[in-house]
């Protein structure tokens, strides 16, 4: 690592001074191309500029204390200290190996023992607070109001429960939903937008996400005023949190204190991060992961990404066997079979596997033997993940992490979370870490974005907070869209980090053939969506949603997914248009695999693979929409062909198509 503190008499390196009550400092990204402006007067603020554009006018922000100490206004800045970084993240688990991590830092020290640091990149610009405060203090709340220059275009996706009239109501959810798109001023002035979401700044994009989220509230935005502004929120502190909720495994606030968050001593707060660019930037962007804590774990080796056969979403619907299949020992063993038979690493037990609702994770369905399960996996080289619900999880989170490490299961999903104040920010780094000492992975579902967990702990393979395909069991396409909603997930919700998306279905739908059937599902679109899905979407932990026998039907289909990895040595972005349709090509070791998918329209693309970097001739196999998927989803064409690294790939997609390609050097 190269890092370089300095003082400079230059202008980017001094406080310009306006009125005399007034400093303004200037910090740029290493490439100039990103400017923003802090101004300590009456009141902290900053503004930022893109390409000598501004793209967010002046936002004030601070912190107000339980002892009415306000860190912003009138703030008195002891120290200006500017640094610049120039070194590579390893990054094992992630969509590339390592990542460059060059940026320019401006870090405001202030009298009263607290300060706030900028950090400005090629792709974007973050700001934090930071408190060297030794003594216990509440922060009552946190300003954060963001300003832009004129009635942009928002895509924001709103809590979709609560009431309007009851803003309090909607900070219990599940972070799912679609993305709404219109001006500013129009957004909803009573309804909350979780983190990430974007405004088109006149063509350049601003994606507004936060990272670095433990033992905090997470941070949801609303335009109150129906001004060009959207004005932060966050969860108050939980006083009593009582079962309740789905089957009586969440934990549902029942009060609540007159502030947000609770602080022992010194600190540093999370990142507030502003990725900025075209749509190829943004969804290129690792900003929520290179602000992020550093693991915590000194030995990752025992952690295993993976494909993970899951039954819930096909309702254990298998044929052709010799028993009646549902939540048993037979049924598990034949998800084995076919997990091992296709080198697939874990199966998981969804709910249903602990007797009753789940309430007790130490009683089990009388039907399951899950020793005798884990006995086979571990026999045929399957890993076993369990589903948990949160509030039996974390009750007895030490002696269920200990008793079935020991009997060799090796993950659990926890489920139905459903909040993101401080309390449960904080619980998911305690289950983090109590998992890791057990060498346990972890999926966290019905779950806040990643916000730098799955840095942080590495173990966390898998976040949910993503209204991913289990939607399509009960919703009419007319109420969810999840085509259109596919190609906004790469420049949105994958900017905190992996999503639980569960794709891979192997029955699939033009429009007009799609019917919501909860036991035996299908998903709208083209196969060939489905396919290039494992290569736009990111998860270490990658669900095969559809049933062991649909996919034994469609070999091949599966023999593809089964050679997608889940980590990647390298990610490009080839070519990006937000809400429209996005084409990414990933490399482990000298193998490539490239998705595309589209929107509702057909389109032809022309993907130029000279970005690659090929050596001479190579290997492609090549999955497409088939002439009648505008009409059969099913529908798709496979051929093999070897090409050189100056080809270019002319592909027509159909109405919700996509296509996919694994491409091997010779």
């Amino acid at each position: 690592m190269k890092t370089t503190y300095f003082y400079a008499l230059a202008l980017m390196m001094m406080p310009l001074v306006g009125r005399a009550d007034e400093k303004e400092y200037r910090l740029q990204s290493p490439s100039g191309k990103i400017t923003t402006a802090i101004v300590c007067s009456d009141q902290l603020n900053f503004s930022i500029s893109y390409d000598g554009k501004e793209v967010l006018s002046k936002s004030p922000v601070s912190m107000s204390l339980g002892d009415e100490t306000v860190w912003g206004p009138k703030a008195n800045v002891s120290k200006a200290v500017r640094g610049s970084n120039e070194s590579i993240v390893e990054s094992p688990f992630s969509q590339s190996a390592t990542m460059p991590d060059c940026y320019n830092s401006l870090t405001l020290r202030m009298k009263g023992n607290w300060s706030i640091e900028f950090r400005a990149y090629d792709d974007g610009v973050a700001y934090r607070f930071a408190s060297t405060r030794k003594k216990p203090y509440e922060i009552v709340c946190e300003q954060t109001e963001f300003n832009f220059p004129a009635d942009y275009t928002a895509s924001v996706p709103y809590v979709r429960t609560g009431s309007d009239d009851d803003m309090q109501s909607q900070f219990f959810n599940s972070f799912e939903n679609l993305y709404t798109v219109g001006p500013l001023s129009a957004l909803n002035p009573r309804r909350l937008a979780f983190l990430p979401l974007s405004v088109d700044a006149g063509g350049v994009t601003v994606a507004i996400t936060e990272t670095d989220l433990n033992d905090y509230p997470g941070l949801y935005l609303y335009n109150p005023d129906g001004t060009h502004s959207l004005k932060g929120k966050h969860a108050p502190y939980p006083t009593k949190i009582v079962d309740g909720g789905y089957n009586n495994i969440e934990g549902v606030v029942t009060e609540t204190a007159d502030y947000i968050a609770r602080v022992d001593g010194a600190r540093t707060f999370p990142w507030r991060i502003f990725i900025i660019g075209d749509d190829k930037a943004v969804a290129s962007s690792n900003l929520s992961y290179l602000l992020a804590e550093p693991s915590r774990i000194a030995d990752t080796s025992w952690i295993k990404p993976g494909k993970v056969a899951w039954d819930w979403w096909n309702s254990w619907n298998i044929t052709g066997v010799d028993f009646e299949a549902g939540i048993n020992t037979p049924t598990y063993k034949h998800y084995i079979d076919f997990a091992a038979d296709n080198g697939i690493e874990y199966v998981i037990l969804d709910d249903g596997w602990a007797a009753g609702k789940g309430e007790d994770l130490f009683i089990l369905n009388p039907d399951i033997d899950l020793k005798e399960i884990i006995a086979y996996a571990d026999k045929k080289n399957v890993g076993i993940i369990l589903w948990a619900g949160y509030r039996a999880f974390e009750r007895d989170l030490e002696k269920v992490c200990r008793h079935y490490s020991e009997m060799g299961v090796k993950g659990f999903k926890v489920d139905f979370e459903d909040r993101d104040d401080q309390l449960m920010t904080a619980f998911n780094h305690r289950a983090a870490e109590t998992a890791a000492r057990y060498h346990l992975v972890l999926d966290l579902h019905g779950a806040y974005k990643p916000a730098g967990i799955n840095r942080t702990w590495p173990n966390v393979l898998n976040v949910e907070g993503v209204n991913g395909l289990e939607n399509v069991k009960w919703t009419e396409l007319a109420d969810f869209d999840i085509i259109q909603y596919d190609t906004m997930l790469p420049f949105l919700r994958q900017l905190a980090g992996p999503m639980d998306y569960t794709q891979g279905a192997m029955v699939n739908a033009a429009r007009h053939n799609f019917r919501p059937i909860h036991n035996q599902p299908m998903a709208p679109g083209t196969r060939a969506h489905q396919l290039a899905l494992y290569m736009i979407l990111y998860s270490p932990l990658n669900m095969l949603c559809d049933s062991p026998s649909n996919y034994r039907r469609e070999q091949e289909c599966t023999d593809f997914i089964a050679s997608v990895p889940t980590v990647w040595d390298e990610t490009i972005v080839l070519d990006a248009k937000m809400g429209e349709y996005i084409v990414t090509a990933r490399r482990k070791g000298c193998e490539w695999f490239i998705g595309g998918i589209s929107n509702w329209t057909p389109r032809d693309l022309t993907v130029d693979l000279a970005p690659l970097n090929l050596t001479g001739t190579a290997h492609m196999k090549l999955f497409t929409d088939g002439a009648n998927a505008h009409r059969n989803g099913n529908d798709y064409k496979s051929r093999t062909a070897n090409i050189s690294p100056s080809d270019k790939l002319k592909i027509h997609l159909a109405p919700g198509g996509g296509f996919a390609a694994h491409i091997r050097s010779k």
